[in-house]
């Protein structure tokens, strides 16, 4: 005989309460947390800037119904457009997302927690604007640091012990979980609106990895965030109407998030939230490249040049072995085919062949004019994979957090390269002052792709000096960036 389940309303699961009172409790103190912030906002649009040069990006954006305006609405950062929150924080996570390029974080889950910036600079940017309309006083920059560097906690710190991808869920679910937190502070929700906001987000449809692995990766992984981002804050809006929500949305037996989509296992936690997760966040500052290829292409890069040094090219290459972690053999180790620039960022061998032959990875070289040269699939085919054990144990080091590749590369003639192996990524933390500079270089090369030479100096006016830029009202942020 079936057991019957209580009908009694049980107190919310601490899960929720725990990333609620987090968000309206926590006080950062860390001045490592607020400048990393602060490059991670500067990169973040930048990434945005060049994805606006791909008509593949592009054609998405906009209202739904073209040539509508919102009076007050969230201007989109290198557009004209200027629309609700909602459909605001899609264009902007689009964007963002769009390349490959923008930080990382690496754990027994994925993901990139600058996607959340969305949602934050869709809300932060719409709430000031109306704001203003009403003779109110506008959201100050520092405010939306102070969402990064929240969202970025709650995603990493959930990602850190919960592997989604295991279970078949994509990434983009900590994006709506962490958004839907941090935009509703944002919007003023009070203490139990935000629970209930929160658990919307559980309870919501989650996206599925199909469209990151094969034979199906595709352009949705490169919009994915957009649209969690962008749900999160519809879902923050319907909580503040006093909508309820549902407290055991995780715990609840048979119809949980637990017992549907989680394997009955309830979450564990590796540490309580803070700021740890911005202070040790992951730059893609050279390549935009899938983060756990990193370090393969930078080795890639340094044997294109020892190869130029003996006189030799990756014709005169017979095979390459790539030792490195079992997430990169789980996640970007591909065989056969590359159907299009989303599946090609996401196959190792060919972001370590495209170096090799040419000494450069761009975005561009994931389109199709470069990935019909046949020297990328002829030397695809030389490369093996294999996990190094200490590589991956390395990767899930708290202390470490490394992201190791070694390439040993052996020519036709019999010689065999000393192998390279690079460790750590020039964005990450334990290369932070090698990094930084390289980061800022970045994001003046994407101004300049938007903006005219004058538009570009008063950006950089506004945005280069931490103390100006956190004193700024948001809108007059946006206002600068926008065509």
């Amino acid at each position: 005989m079936a057991s019957i389940i209580s009908n009694e309303r049980p107190q919310p699961d601490q899960v929720l309460t725990d990333i609620v009172d987090y968000v309206q409790n926590y006080k950062i103190d860390s001045k490592v947390a607020w400048r990393t912030a602060f490059y991670c906002f500067l990169d973040t649009l930048g990434c945005g800037f060049e994805a606006l040069t791909y008509p593949a990006c592009t054609k998405l954006l906009g209202p739904v119904v073209p040539g509508t305006i919102v009076p007050n609405g969230a201007k989109v950062p290198g557009t004209s457009y200027q629309l609700d929150p909602i459909q605001a924080a899609f264009n902007i996570g689009a964007i963002i997302r769009w390349l490959d390029f923008n930080d990382t974080w690496l754990a027994a889950e994925w993901g990139h927690p600058s996607d959340n910036l969305g949602g934050i600079l869709a809300t932060a940017d719409w709430l000031s604007r109306t704001r203003i309309a009403n003779g109110e006083k506008p959201l100050k920059t520092k405010e939306v640091l102070e969402a990064m560097i929240m969202a970025h906690e709650i995603q990493g710190v959930l990602a850190l012990e919960n592997s989604f991808n295991k279970v078949g869920l994509d990434h983009v679910l900590l994006v709506k979980i962490a958004s839907t937190a941090v935009v509703g502070k944002l919007l003023g929700l009070s203490r139990d609106e935000l629970i209930n906001a929160v658990s919307l987000a559980f309870v919501d449809g989650q996206s599925l990895r199909t469209y990151r692995h094969a034979p199906n990766t595709g352009s949705r992984k490169s919009w994915a965030a957009g649209d969690a981002t962008s749900r999160a804050v519809r879902l923050a809006l319907i909580a503040k109407t006093g909508e309820m929500g549902y407290p055991s949305v995780l715990s609840a037996p048979v119809w949980g998030f637990y017992d549907v989509s989680f394997k009955s296992q309830a979450f564990k936690f590796q540490r309580p939230y803070g700021s740890y997760v911005m202070e040790n966040v992951l730059f893609k500052i050279s390549f935009p490249a899938e983060f756990h290829s990193q370090t393969a292409v930078e080795a890639a890069m340094q044997l294109h040049e020892q190869l130029k040094e003996i006189g030799k090219t990756a014709a005169d290459i017979a095979r390459i072995t790539i030792r490195t972690h079992e997430a990169a053999i789980r996640i970007i180790d591909k065989k056969g085919p590359l159907h299009n620039p989303a599946d090609r960022d996401h196959c190792i061998q060919y972001m370590i062949a495209v170096p090799l032959i040419f000494g450069r990875l761009t975005a561009e070289d994931y389109e199709n004019h470069v990935a019909e040269d046949s020297q990328i699939d002829i030397l695809r085919e030389k490369m093996n994979c294999v996990e190094d054990t200490q590589f991956t144990t390395d990767y899930h080091d708290p202390e470490k957090r490394a992201i190791a590749n070694a390439l040993t590369v052996e020519l036709i003639d019999g010689t065999v390269l000393s192998e390279v192996l690079v460790e750590y990524p020039i964005g990450h933390p334990r290369r932070r002052e090698e990094g930084i500079p390289k980061l800022i270089e970045k994001y003046r090369i994407n101004l300049a792709r938007i903006f005219e030479e004058k538009q570009q100096k008063e950006i950089l006016s506004a945005t280069l000096d931490f103390d100006t830029f956190i004193a700024q009202d948001v809108n007059q942020l946006v206002d600068l960036m926008v065509k």
